[in-house]
């Protein structure tokens, strides 16, 4: 017994440990956001006080640079997250309900690619996707969001699948006894059922949609559109000089908002992945 609490405390101090260090960059990310970019060279570490203090001047200087307005890379960066996210909740809670259900050769063909597709590198298909995208005219925020249900598929019905096949079939079959269609039966006895695997998906395909840099970097037209990750990539001056204390402004101020919504909604990630887990 006393071996066991020893193992736990142990394992306690360790985990700590791991989380400081995990901690650590995001607390460098603050402390640079508020000094001079001097300082951000040769006092990494150092707390901003005195004259390495800049206060929201590099909050200002970062969403004024360039001519491309801070307030539209925002706004695109919502728009793709919360479009994308809808479109991978929709379609692929629908593939998955059919799939658990059907359970054909066809469907488990289809399962199993989309499960492999979740250990495929982007880096394999990232220039195939982008001259796709420019053929079929998905390369802006509007179109985007289809680019993204394909990536985010895989994860999405791994998890979805896993849930519906936790769902005693008695409830359908007694909604079809009542006169509902497939159509009904999903939306009015299917979906409520899903919601705690419905936001845990959610959750991590917004963290996802929301910091990724790659994908819309390649895709979108930047002349024209631009999303936050992307615009502080661009805060470049003359010879490529780069203001760190203005680019830590915006990574915080990026992160803020993935930080505050991952905290409220934790727990739901919990419950999705262990409603998910019941049933591989």
């Amino acid at each position: 017994m006393k071996t066991a609490k020893q193992g736990k405390t142990i394992l306690s101090i360790v985990l700590g440990i791991i989380s400081i260090i995990y901690v650590i960059p995001m607390v460098v990310v603050v402390l640079n956001s508020f000094k001079l970019n001097t300082y951000v060279k040769t006092d990494t570490f150092a707390f901003p006080t005195g004259e390495m203090w800049a206060g929201v001047s590099n909050f200002t200087k970062g969403m004024t640079f360039g001519n491309y307005p801070f307030a539209s890379s925002a706004w695109y960066s919502v728009l793709i997250t919360v479009a994308s996210t809808f479109l991978i909740l929709l379609f692929t809670s629908m593939a998955a309900w059919y799939i658990a259900r059907v359970d054909s050769k066809i469907c488990r063909i289809i399962y199993y690619l989309c499960v492999f597709s979740m250990v495929v590198p982007f880096q394999m298909v990232m220039f195939t996707l982008a001259k796709t995208a420019d053929t079929l005219k998905l390369n802006t925020p509007w179109t985007i969001p289809v680019v993204y249900l394909g990536f985010g598929a895989g994860l999405a019905i791994f998890m979805f699948v896993g849930f519906v096949k936790s769902i005693p079939l008695e409830i359908e079959e007694a909604a079809a006894i009542d006169g509902a269609g497939p159509v009904k039966t999903y939306f009015q006895v299917v979906l409520p059922m899903m919601k705690p695997t419905m936001i845990s998906v959610g959750i991590l395909e917004i963290m996802w949609v929301w910091n990724d840099y790659l994908l819309p970097y390649l895709v979108l037209d930047r002349t024209k559109y631009m999303t936050i990750p992307i615009h502080i990539q661009f805060l470049k001056g003359s010879y490529g000089t780069v203001d760190l204390g203005a680019t830590m402004a915006l990574i915080l101020l990026s992160i803020i908002p993935v930080i505050v919504f991952y905290l409220l909604c934790q727990k739901h990630i919990i419950k999705g992945v262990a409603a998910g887990a019941v049933k591989g």
